[in-house]
């Protein structure tokens, strides 16, 4: 099963805040992947981590052709976000 993707939001700190379709909203802590993937360390570059957008049918996020993540590595390593969590990031 996959949980797509509805929108994604950069946050500071190298993380994403990502709503899936079904209404569920996770935060994601990016410091894990740029440890497990080394192909991801070009997102260190604020200004790339930041052109994030949600991959054609929501089944990932993407970057550029080269770097992406899937929506099912972003639900199960993300943490719930609480409707009033989300009213305090997005500030």
């Amino acid at each position: 099963m996959h949980h797509r993707i509805k929108s994604v939001e950069p946050l500071s700190g190298m993380s994403l805040l990502v709503e899936f379709r079904a209404g569920t909203v996770k935060g994601c802590s990016f410091v894990p992947y740029l440890d497990r993937w080394g192909t991801l360390r070009p997102l260190l570059d604020p200004k790339l981590f930041n052109r994030v957008q949600v991959s054609h049918g929501g089944y990932g996020v993407e970057w550029n052709d080269e770097l992406d993540l899937s929506c099912n590595d972003l639900w199960f390593d993300g943490v719930e976000v609480e409707e009033e969590e989300q009213k305090v990031v997005a500030g």
